[in-house]
């Protein structure tokens, strides 16, 4: 879950951070001042296509530069000062500064001169009411422009605070028309999710920092993460994780260091997956480590990643489940980090689900290369959370668990970002292992065809390569679609198997 703070006087970088188009702390790794530079130059040089117009600007996110030279500059776009939410922006550069185009889901250049005729006191009693949460307040009020299938409208965003009746923290981010007053679009800042279960995951190593004679649970070795105990509360850090023994917990929920040891191997476990499979240093690719906190709350049943505090968190679980500190949970949640700091996926709509998704896949991705023994890798989300052993989600067939879509439709957009994931995961899936019957389940197609899967390296390569290089915050399924044909594209060549493979899954899942 992802989970992203307004503060003060909604400075434009906080702004954006909590529109998932700027990460909420430091950049990812260093970036190059230059290649910002000459992206807004080619820009501007292809101003017809990349929709520039007067009183537009534009901030650098990161920047990829890929092994023959390519460069993917992410950039930020504001128009007459304010942000253009849904304006985000990837520019390809090839060697020698040569123009390669721009990913963008811009349908026109943002209407300029628009006024609000709707106060920010209005628009914040009008969010309030949208909000669902036991508690909640309004933490700030901002003027952005909008962008969508339709254009671009000015907007207030008004982060809504409080807290859920289950203790999950809110931070549900409305936009308002600012000339009628109506709700154009919300999000949840925290996404709430509870994604797969392993309280006991054996014997393993974690690591450690021996201080003062006693050990911490803290790896020096993949950018200091930490854990802590909360010891039932919901904010601050709570109390670092130690032992005198340099053992933590003992396999039993009877004692605390349990899940804290979990965590800290789910934590390890995902880190060496980014950083073994994709080059990624840490969830910024900035080589920090995030921190971990146990015990949230009580009889919590959920888990959450957090923007504002760079850190996951973990509930105990309650009746009917177990303590949420599993491989899949801590791969899913740490993956919305990693979204956030790459495409930025508005967490509503088809974006939403493809940020729902992208943590199901990576999660799923983080499960497997741990190999396990006691959590094998498997297609399955949460197949261990519950008591009663029953799956939350079905990447096979994601109708199963009586709610996902396994085939797009006009109406999955309108879906919980939950269900509506289940379009991306089915195509993952056919992707990886391919139709019909498998040691891992039986997946129909959705126009009778038959797909065989390319296997999980070269799917997750893939996937990462769209999410990383080609997606931007509002890229709906059929944007996916060609976000991931272009990165099949750079990776095996355009008409190769893998390119051919991609484009039979999307179709299977009905995105043509």
């Amino acid at each position: 879950m992802r989970r992203t703070t307004l503060l003060g006087g909604l400075a434009t970088a906080a702004l954006l951070a909590a529109a998932g188009t700027l990460p909420a702390t430091a950049s990812a790794a260093p970036v190059s001042t230059d290649a910002f530079t000459r992206a807004v130059a080619q820009l501007k040089a292809h101003s017809g296509s990349a929709l520039v117009a007067d009183g537009q600007s534009f901030t650098l996110k990161n920047v990829q530069t890929d092994a023959d030279g390519t460069e993917h500059v992410r950039l930020n776009r504001y128009a007459d000062g304010l942000p253009v939410l849904g304006g985000d922006t990837v520019v390809h550069l090839g060697r020698g500064n040569t123009w390669k185009g721009a990913s963008q889901s811009l349908a026109a250049a943002p209407t300029r001169g628009a006024k609000a005729r709707v106060s920010a006191a209005t628009a914040g009693r009008v969010a309030l009411a949208a909000s669902t949460a036991a508690t909640r307040r309004v933490d700030g009020t901002q003027l952005v422009h909008d962008a969508d299938a339709a254009g671009t409208t000015l907007a207030y965003e008004v982060v809504v605070g409080g807290a859920y009746a289950d203790g999950t923290p809110s931070e549900l981010h409305v936009l308002v028309d600012a000339t009628t007053g109506k709700v154009r679009d919300s999000w949840e800042g925290v996404q709430r999710d509870g994604t797969g279960n392993t309280f006991h995951s054996g014997t393993v190593t974690v690591g450690s920092t021996l201080s003062g004679g006693t050990y911490q649970l803290a790896d020096a070795t993949r950018g200091g993460h930490k854990t802590y105990d909360l010891n039932g509360g919901t904010s601050g850090t709570g109390t670092l994780v130690t032992s005198a023994s340099n053992v933590f917990g003992d396999g039993t929920l009877a004692n605390r260091q349990t899940a804290a040891a979990d965590a800290a191997y789910g934590a390890q476990m995902t880190w060496d997956y980014y950083k073994t499979v994709h080059g990624r240093n840490g969830i910024r690719n900035d080589g920090v480590g995030a921190y971990s906190r146990v015990h949230y709350s009580s009889n919590y049943a959920n888990a959450f990643w957090s923007d504002s505090c760079f850190c996951m968190t973990y509930g105990d679980g309650g009746s009917g489940w177990y303590p949420l500190t599993s491989l899949d949970v801590a791969g899913h949640e740490m993956t919305h980090g990693v979204t956030s700091n790459t495409a930025g996926l508005r967490y509503s709509g088809e974006s939403g689900g493809l940020n729902e998704a992208t943590s199901d896949i990576f999660g799923t991705l983080v499960e497997f290369s741990a190999a396990n023994s006691k959590d094998p890798g498997d297609y399955l989300i949460g197949e261990k959370l519950r008591t009663s052993g029953v799956p939350l989600r079905y990447m096979d067939k994601p109708s199963k668990d009586g709610s996902s879509a396994d085939c797009w439709s006009r109406s999955v957009g309108r879906l919980d970002v939950h269900y509506s994931s289940g379009v991306a995961n089915h195509f993952f899936y056919l992707l990886a292992v391919g139709s019909g019957s498998s040691a891992y389940g039986n997946s129909p197609t959705c126009n009778g065809s038959t797909v065989t899967g390319i296997g999980n390296a070269k799917a997750g390569a893939i996937w990462y390569r769209a999410l990383t290089r080609y997606m931007t915050s509002r890229t709906d399924y059929a944007g996916a679609r060609t976000a991931s044909l272009s990165a099949a594209a750079d990776l095996y060549g355009s008409g190769s198997a893998e390119y051919n493979t991609v484009a039979a899954a999307w179709s299977a899942v009905s995105v043509n």
